[in-house]
């Protein structure tokens, strides 16, 4: 049997401080994930870590049958390329996580609250951190203590403008990959989202804090994709590299510590502050281990009746390990997660009485399932022993106030419908498109040799655009065509309005001729790098496009960005907020001297704010009227004022497009 050797570090709180205190383990300890913790007995040697000596964090085996912590094992194989036990060659991409039988005999080891001089609660250790967080009174006031010293006045927030920073601790002066200087805030962020209240000189809000974290990521497998879609770029007026969204039940999902919104600012230390989006994409498409700093908007702390729902810890105890708890659990398709959709009758969770349908849960038994799905919720569920214990979020009641609640009172779906001419632009410096017309002889028989995707049912009202060529048709050997166009025609059958399933079957028709004149638009860059690693991107083995069809890819963010305005569809968000609230959302854009007539887009949605609630804007979204008033030619010091003027509600006019996946 194995004890711990730490020291006890912080059974007092004197001494303690918000920002040195773990988030995780409640205690001061060098490293992100060198976590510590008391435990209460004896804790077996085959849950012990052969490199740290301590009960394993984040387990991983080695296919030798050796177990150590994830953090352990990636420090040592930075420098070694063997086995700390038997010597054995081994790189970290051959390792795979532990068992849940593993993972859960380790939540289960019993510890004490590490403020036990205030604070005597013992419990699971997975269910420490909601403890820190929710119920010890150590760590609730270390953080109002935090909260109310980086509080600065609001004039000193407007007097800053751009920067976001609220106090010297902020980290924005950790991050020298940022290509701008203090003095000169980037343009866009003296914004909507952080306007002083002018009839409530009590702010709903304390200050916003952006916190530069780093967060690892390892990929079983090389071409497993991380599950992020990201935008901006060097080469696009969004400037840095931002999550737009996290794909539903990817890696990144399941590690839960990423965010649409965050700023990716380094990459195993490359930085990617200066380079252009897709070379973006190549450096975030490295095999195996990513260590990712971020830039991460915390928020604001918000009053309790504006709360979105209510965080509850109900706990169920089985009278023997096999006994259902009678929930049915269900995904959603606007939202990620896992919901109860019913209790059972008659069933342990209904007899408990304590949660609801509806609820949305956020662990179980310390597991993480903020991004997870039913079937793993289920699994956990199967694997635990007598007691599981739910954290759940429950919606808040829709107020009755005419209309300005949030996500609850959000009105039906609105309707696409094509930019109208005066919402007409050019598109971004740096990105333009050509017209191509392919004109052929054919037999009736031979195909076209192409596959697409888009139409104006799928999401985002995408064009149809071609997603591969397939070396067996006669587009292959004209060559004109290229993967990435978007199609306009057909012998003159417009395909520009047409749904996924009308444009397959007006190409077959048209196919069957002897004739066939081709329509399409390509987009193009005027940075030369970026040319050149798209090219690389969009020309892969031929092999590869008959192995899966071409029905997996999908084209790069940039591409989209110059099709002209006629062809993008448009939708109108309207956002509900109090007198005293800012919307919640900065914008890049508008005329610059030295990029001229910019459109404006969305870079950063914070967090507990209308915009955040309503869920439907993304970093990313070209705004292209405000009210029914085109953004056309306005600077951003026209439209920042014309948005704040906007005191309860505000239309916005956007065209979104769909990151690129990583």
């Amino acid at each position: 049997m194995a004890t711990t050797t730490e020291t006890k570090v912080s059974g007092s709180s004197a001494g303690l401080s918000w920002a040195r205190v773990c988030k995780e383990c409640g205690q001061q300890h060098e490293g992100p994930d060198s976590h510590l913790y008391e435990y209460q007995d004896e804790v077996d040697d085959e849950l012990v870590c052969h490199i740290c000596l301590q009960p394993l964090l984040r387990p991983m085996d080695t296919p030798c049958g050796h177990t150590y912590c994830f953090h352990c094992l990636s420090n040592f194989l930075k420098e070694q390329d063997f086995c700390p036990v038997d010597r054995q060659r081994l790189q970290l991409h051959q390792c795979r996580p532990s068992s849940l039988l593993v993972r859960n005999l380790l939540d289960k080891l019993v510890v004490t609250c590490p403020h036990s001089a205030e604070c005597q609660q013992q419990m699971q250790r997975c269910e420490l951190q909601p403890h820190l967080h929710n119920r010890c009174p150590v760590f609730k006031r270390l953080r109002e203590e935090a909260e109310k010293r980086k509080r600065p006045s609001w004039n000193e927030l407007k007097g800053r403008k751009g920067d976001v920073e609220s106090s010297g601790d902020a980290k924005h002066s950790a991050t020298p990959s940022r290509n701008h200087t203090r003095d000169q805030p980037e343009p866009g962020l003296i914004n909507p989202a952080f306007e002083e209240s002018e009839e409530d000189n009590t702010p709903l809000r304390s200050s916003l804090v952006a916190e530069a974290n780093v967060v690892e990521l390892f990929r079983d497998e090389p071409e497993e994709e991380l599950g992020l879609r990201i935008v901006g770029g060097k080469d696009t007026p969004l400037g840095n590299i931002v999550i737009q969204e996290i794909v539903r039940d990817s890696l990144a999902a399941r590690d839960g510590r990423l965010a649409p919104g965050d700023h990716i600012l380094e990459v195993n230390d490359v930085s990617l502050a200066a380079v252009p989006h897709s070379r973006a994409i190549a450096v975030l498409q490295q095999p195996s281990l990513l260590r990712l700093t971020v830039m991460q908007e915390k928020g604001f702390k918000i009053r309790d009746h504006h709360n979105p729902g209510t965080v509850l810890q109900v706990t169920l105890m089985k009278s023997q390990r096999t006994e259902p708890l009678g929930i049915k659990l269900i995904r959603k398709s606007d939202e990620s997660g896992v919901f109860i959709l019913d209790l059972l009758s008659g069933g342990l969770a209904a007899k408990d009485g304590k949660l609801r349908n509806n609820d949305k849960v956020l662990a179980i038994n310390g597991h993480d399932l903020r991004h997870g799905t039913p079937e793993s919720a289920a699994q956990i569920i199967q694997g635990s022993e007598v007691r599981v214990n739910f954290v759940v979020m429950r919606p808040a009641e829709a107020p009755d106030d005419g209309g300005s609640g949030r996500a609850a009172r959000r009105a039906p779906e609105p309707q696409y419908f094509r930019r109208r001419s005066t919402y007409m632009k050019d598109p971004p410096g740096g990105f333009s498109s050509q017209e191509k017309t392919v004109s052929l002889k054919k037999e009736p028989r031979l195909s076209l040799g192409i596959t697409i995707a888009g139409g104006r049912d799928c999401r985002s009202r995408l064009p149809v655009y071609i997603t591969s060529v397939q070396p067996i048709g006669c587009l292959h050997r004209d060559g004109t065509i290229k993967r990435g166009d978007v199609l306009l025609s057909i012998n003159g059958v417009d395909l520009t309005q047409l749904t996924y399933n009308e444009a397959v079957s007006a190409l077959k028709a048209q196919t069957a001729q002897s004739q066939v004149v081709l329509r399409v638009i390509q987009t193009l860059s005027e940075d030369p790098e970026d040319d050149a690693d798209a090219a690389n991107k969009d020309e892969l083995d031929p092999a590869d496009d008959l192995r899966d069809d071409g029905l997996n890819w999908t084209p790069l963010w940039t591409r989209w960005l110059g099709l002209p305005s006629h062809m993008h569809w448009c939708r109108d968000i309207v956002l509900h907020k109090t007198n005293s609230e800012s919307w919640g959302f900065s914008i890049v854009g508008g005329y610059e001297e030295s990029h001229g007539q910019q459109p404006f887009f969305i870079k950063t949605i914070v967090p507990g704010t209308p915009a955040h609630f309503d869920g439907r804007l993304k970093c990313g979204d070209e705004i292209v009227a405000v009210n029914g008033a085109t953004t056309v030619g306005m600077n951003n010091s026209s439209l920042i004022p014309m948005l704040k003027l906007q005191k309860n509600k505000v239309t916005l006019t956007v065209v979104s497009w769909p990151g690129s996946l990583v």
